[in-house]
Formats: C-alpha cells, structure tokens, sequence
C-alpha cells in the first residue's frame, strides 16, 4: 500500500516572515481532513536554528487529531528534543536527519555522523520505551554537492547500520537536487536486500519542476511505496542554493499514483479545500 506523507513542516521552515500560530493551526487541521498517512506537521529542535518552528508545541496541543486516520510525525534533532516531542501523546512517529554527506550533517545538527548515530541509537531506545517510530531521514542519499566520496555501498553501509539497531523505516532523501532517475532506481535496487528483511523505504526528493516525475517514477518502479511531499511543491532545503529546488508537489504526485491507479486514503474535497488553502497561506508569507 502508498503511504504518503504531507510535510507542511518542511514546506513551512524556510520562511523567514513569522507565520502565526493560528494560521498554521488552522491549515495543519485542513490537512488533517485529507487523511494522508503522516502529517509531518512539526519540529523539536532549537528555536534559533529554525524560528518558525517555536511554536510547534502550541500548534499540536490546539489540533482536533480525531478527524482523520493520520499519524503525526515531528522532526528532532538530539535527545532533548525527543523527549520534548515525547511528552505528547498524539505525535506518533518522530523523524532525524541523517546525512550521508560529514559536511551537510555539520551543518544542520552540529555533530559528525558518527555522533548523530549515536544519538540515533540512544533516540530509537526511548522510541521504543515509549512505544513510537522512529523514522530515519537518509539525506544527500544520492549524491552531495561538496565533493565528499558517494557510492551505492556508502548508503548500503548506513542502512545496515540502521537495520541493526531496529530502525522499520528509512526515508531516502535527495536535499540538493543531486538525484537523476538512474541514480534513483540504482540506490533502491541496492537496499532491496533490506526491504526483504523488513525494512521500509520512503523517498523524500527535493526537485526542480522538471525532475519530479521521472525522480518519482524511478523510486515508484523501483518499488518505493512512501512518498513525501508538499502541496504546491513549496519549501525544501535552502542550502540548495536553487530558488527552483522545492518539494515534490503533493497533488502532482496523488495525480502520478491515480494514472498507476494505486487505491489512496485521501479526501479529494477536504484535499480540493486544503490545496485553495496552501495558495493563500503561502503567497501571502514568501
């Protein structure tokens, strides 16, 4: 079955220009409606590094989660703000970075990836403890733009390592564009072994608007069945230094699955209300 998941968060965290609680309350909750499978609504992790997540608490505690079948997934960083988002009952799914590339992981959590491992393994035990997923976001998984070594054995490595310590999900990520849809179907092909061993991959691609489909179709073809996106394709990373990198559109992407017709979980009104909704919220913040 598709599993998608809606990532306002991601869409939403760039922007500089403070966007009020209650707005976002108010288009978190319409996108609740649409039940997809994962709201990736929010993150735990310092004020100063990402502003317009602070009032991430106040947004959760204002949410009617009785609406819809959808689990809410929240980003973190470290061990405090895993505890910080496990003190809420209603986040079901907490979400680390982890970046193949030593630079990218400096630069976004402040530690080596061998220091966010550790961190990993000590949030997959409080996971665990408290009976929540934790999902690993494998970023620069196909490439990085800073010269550092990649290969197809680089992600195998890591993805053992999280096999290992129990990790269910890996979402593999494309944060800088770097992706081509060779080296897309080339890296599923390679963690198959793992899918088998019961391992589920997801693909979280940040894409200009000509490499969304073909991006999507190789992960599809290559048996990807968890897709991240935003609607109208706002938001990604901007250290990718590319006004035109963005998130893969959500209703681009629900379109691409209908045409395969994959069964879907999706309101089409409350998703018709929620894309209308997505247009006037972020034109009038960016």
């Amino acid at each position: 079955m598709i599993r998608l998941v809606e990532c306002p968060r991601d869409a939403m965290q760039g922007i500089k220009t403070f966007i009020p609680t209650a707005e976002k309350i108010a288009y978190m909750q319409q996108l609740l409606c649409c039940n997809f499978d994962y709201l990736d609504f929010g993150s735990f992790v310092s004020p100063k590094a990402v502003p317009q997540m602070a009032d991430t608490a106040q947004v959760l505690n204002a949410l009617d989660t009785t609406v819809s079948n959808t689990k809410l997934l929240a980003i973190i960083a470290n061990q405090r703000g895993a505890t910080e988002a496990l003190a809420h009952n209603a986040i079901d799914v907490l979400g680390f970075p982890f970046s193949l590339s030593e630079i990218f992981q400096m630069r976004n959590t402040h530690k080596s990836r061998m220091q966010a491992f550790d961190e990993i393994k000590a949030i997959q035990e409080k996971c665990a403890h408290a009976s929540k997923e934790l999902v690993v976001y494998l970023s620069m998984a196909f490439g990085n733009p800073y010269g550092e070594p990649w290969s197809t054995e680089l992600v195998c490595y890591w993805v053992d390592q999280f096999y290992r310590l129990g990790i269910k999900t890996l979402s593999l990520s494309d944060t800088t564009a770097n992706a081509d849809a060779s080296r897309i179907s080339d890296v599923f092909h390679a963690v198959s072994e793992w899918s088998v061993k019961g391992v589920y991959f997801g693909a979280h691609f940040h894409a200009r608007p000509d490499q969304w489909r073909p991006n999507i179709e190789a992960a599809y073809l290559a048996g990807c069945r968890r897709f991240d996106s935003a609607m109208q394709g706002f938001g990604g990373c901007p250290m990718a230094s590319d006004r035109l990198v963005g998130n893969i559109a959500t209703e681009k992407l629900v379109s691409f699955l209908t045409e395969h017709k994959e069964p879907l979980n999706v309101q089409i009104g409350s998703f018709e209300v929620a894309y209308n909704h997505a247009k006037r919220l972020f034109s009038a913040y960016t």
